[in-house]
């Protein structure tokens, strides 16, 4: 029955219901880590209006600097504490060496600075690594393991162990970085310092320290990213292009907005999934390959700030 839901297009959601069920939970999956991915990028332009180019990079060179250290024989979490102090170091040498000397450029300059840390990060990660895929250390890392069957429906809904665990790691954290935002010190001052750069630094803000800590948040993001992306798939390259799925998701929600990330998110994952196997016959398959893509352009085309991103208006 499931092999012709995929090759017939024109099937009916009901006559299938478990199997309905259990794509909408893929795609929740999915769409949670896609959020936890755009989240990366929401933390750096809420607090500097940079548009990180080299938030996807960073899930890739994180995961692939812990499975590297583990190879090298050191303990699956002292490696995770390990690279949690190299991603604090890169967050430090961004901001000395990228951020600080183009403070006042214009944007598109900051843009093409993290362009350049693309490539870089990707050339040494290629360099250290290799440019094979790894396997994430998924049972050294405690991370569950298994499958766990439903009856919902008249039939069977598997839910991956693994899966459930992504989805509390990832709402964890986007919890915690909202109370971080919204409730700390350093977190008002994270959202001082994105309405306005001057008026941050005249009340004794200081920019670069806020900037070191806002990459490293970043960095942290990217690393949790890269251990579940990872552990579903493999460690490599390749988690860069999924990773570039979370700018369609930041065009859907707002580039400042958490909840436009989780809301964003979790429209593109669960979309794509139904896209895909309920309409993919339509148009010859591969649509969740361009999904979010062809979504994001029709919201450039008639609301381009976004679900819940401020409109911008100009005066003349």
């Amino acid at each position: 029955m499931l092999h012709d839901i995929f090759i017939n297009p024109f099937v009916d959601m009901a006559s299938a219901p478990d199997f309905f069920v259990q794509l909408i939970w893929e795609g929740f999956v999915a769409g949670t880590l896609y959020a936890l991915i755009a989240l990366g990028f929401v933390l750096i332009y809420k607090a500097s209006g940079v548009f990180n180019f080299a938030q996807g990079i960073m899930v890739v060179f994180a995961a692939l600097t812990m499975v590297g250290l583990h190879a090298l024989g050191i303990p699956a979490w002292i490696a995770l504490f390990l690279t949690l102090g190299v991603m604090a170091i890169l967050a430090i040498g961004i901001e000395r060496v990228v951020l600080r000397p183009l403070v006042g450029q214009h944007d598109a300059i900051l843009l093409m600075a993290t362009i350049g840390l693309t490539l870089f990060l990707k050339g040494v990660g290629e360099t250290v690594f290799g440019g094979e895929p790894k396997s994430m250390i998924t049972e050294e890392l405690g991370l569950p393991t298994g499958v766990t069957d439903f009856d919902i429906l008249g039939g069977l809904v598997s839910l991956q162990h693994l899966d459930i665990a992504a989805v509390v790691i990832a709402s964890l954290m986007v919890i915690a970085l909202a109370i971080f935002f919204s409730k700390t010190r350093i977190g008002r001052a994270l959202r001082a310092v994105a309405d306005d750069h001057n008026a941050a630094l005249s009340v004794g803000i200081s920019l670069n320290q806020i900037w070191a800590i806002v990459w490293f948040a970043a960095g942290v993001v990217a690393l949790v990213t890269g251990i579940m992306w990872g552990a579903r798939s493999d460690v490599s390259f390749a988690l860069e292009i999924i990773a570039f799925k979370a700018l369609a998701v930041l065009i859907l929600g707002g580039f400042t907005s958490i909840p436009g990330a989780i809301v964003g998110g979790l429209i593109i994952g669960i979309g794509e999934k139904l896209a895909e196997v309920y309409w993919g016959g339509l148009v010859g398959g591969g649509v969740e390959a361009w999904f979010a893509y062809v979504l994001a352009l029709i919201f450039l085309l008639f609301r381009p700030q976004g679900l819940f991103g401020e409109k911008i208006i100009e005066r003349v």
